[in-house]
């Protein structure tokens, strides 16, 4: 064996030895969950957060590491604690109590996320899709054909043209229980919504503010409709009530509004950078070799976004009443750069960007680090 090798293998021995502290850690941090629970606390101390960032800094410090190092490899250890504490708690409240729920559409990737969301609180869920059964579950290739009225509750996770034609479906049979459906945007699936308030049934819209691949709900926000009926909006809010994630309320009309920014001007954005870049074909080669910070994270969020739903996304940008407002805002900001650049206004170009950072820098996630 070479010194080399010698040397790997000490390495080796090392990592090992890391990763074996760290499933001591987690198993430390399930107990704590479960200790936390019985006094009926919160999964999230944010002050306790920073005293562990911060002694790991110290630590780090005093041992010739890099601090930086230290927090980052702490924030990610915090994020996987927290994971483990919420989805426990969500399992030992189980407060679904084995109530069956009917998930409509529940084949896609969002739709699993809430079969195995609801799974995890105790709910007996059913899923019907006609793209096919997911794995653990019960499922049945049509819900007409169910009676309705056994379901506590009816979550519709299809696209959004086939949930504003399944909730007028279910209007027509008026179920028991509560309908939610959990759109992106909101005005195609109004006539449905409507349709069930009319016919008395208790009714929610939800939008998750976050993707399939979300595990810990810390950071993300969840939207509730008010559609008048405070019985089906706290149903719906009681489901999210053993996460960290935040939630808010607001009318239709509001979210549709809102999301033309949230979603449809940061998605637009995003899909004309990379758009930009691969029409630009040989000119854009190796550019990886001389990335910037600003470039390199900006490629990471277009690829995160390019990786989506190219179908969702379109529903997103085509079915918001919206949207046009806030993609003529983004071209008309293309056309003004453009322009300030090709005259070498430089006055010009420095009031776009101090306008911009007044805006940005005002905002709350500007000085709490959360980048969203």
């Amino acid at each position: 064996m070479t010194k080399l090798d010698e040397l790997r293998e000490q390495l080796n021995e090392i990592d090992e030895q890391f990763l074996r502290l760290v499933q001591k850690r987690q198993a430390l941090v399930e107990e704590i969950g479960q200790v936390k629970q019985k006094m009926g606390r919160g999964t999230r101390d944010f002050g306790r957060e920073k005293v562990v960032i911060e002694r790991a800094r110290g630590l780090a410090d005093d041992l010739g590491l890099d601090p930086d190092l230290a927090a980052a490899l702490f924030r990610q250890l915090i994020q996987a604690s927290l994971t483990v504490q919420e989805r426990d708690r969500l399992e030992q409240r189980g407060t679904g109590g084995g109530r069956p729920v009917l998930l409509i559409g529940g084949a896609g990737r969002m739709g699993k996320w809430f079969a195995d969301f609801l799974d995890a609180q105790g709910y007996n869920v059913t899923i019907a899709d006609p793209a096919g059964s997911v794995d653990g579950f019960e499922n049945v290739d049509d819900w007409q054909a169910l009676d309705l009225d056994d379901f506590y509750m009816i979550v519709v996770a299809a696209p959004i043209r086939a949930t504003n034609r399944v909730l007028l479906e279910l209007a027509e049979r008026a179920p028991s229980g509560v309908v939610l459906d959990i759109s992106s945007v909101k005005e195609p699936v109004r006539p449905g919504l409507e349709a069930l308030v009319a016919a008395g049934v208790s009714t929610t819209s939800v939008h998750p503010m976050f993707g399939p691949s979300t595990e810990l709900l810390s950071g993300s926000h969840v939207i509730f409709i008010d559609l008048g009926d405070r019985q089906a909006l706290d149903a719906a809010r009681a489901l999210f009530d053993d996460t960290m994630a935040a939630k808010a309320e607001m009318k239709l009309e509001q979210h549709d509004r809102a999301m033309a920014f949230v979603l449809g001007l940061s998605h637009a954005l995003n899909i004309a950078f990379g758009d930009a870049l691969a029409q630009s074909g040989p000119r854009a080669e190796r550019l990886d070799e001389v990335s910037s910070t600003t470039f390199a994270r900006q490629v990471g969020v277009a690829g995160e976004v390019a990786r989506e739903n190219p179908y969702l996304y379109f529903e997103i940008q085509a079915f918001n009443p919206y949207s046009d407002e806030t993609l003529a805002a983004l071209a008309d900001s293309v056309a003004h750069l453009r322009e300030t650049v090709a005259n070498g206004d430089e006055e010009a170009f420095v009031e776009m960007m101090e306008r911009g950072r007044e805006f940005l820098t005002a905002r709350p996630e500007a000085s709490d680090g959360n980048s969203g």
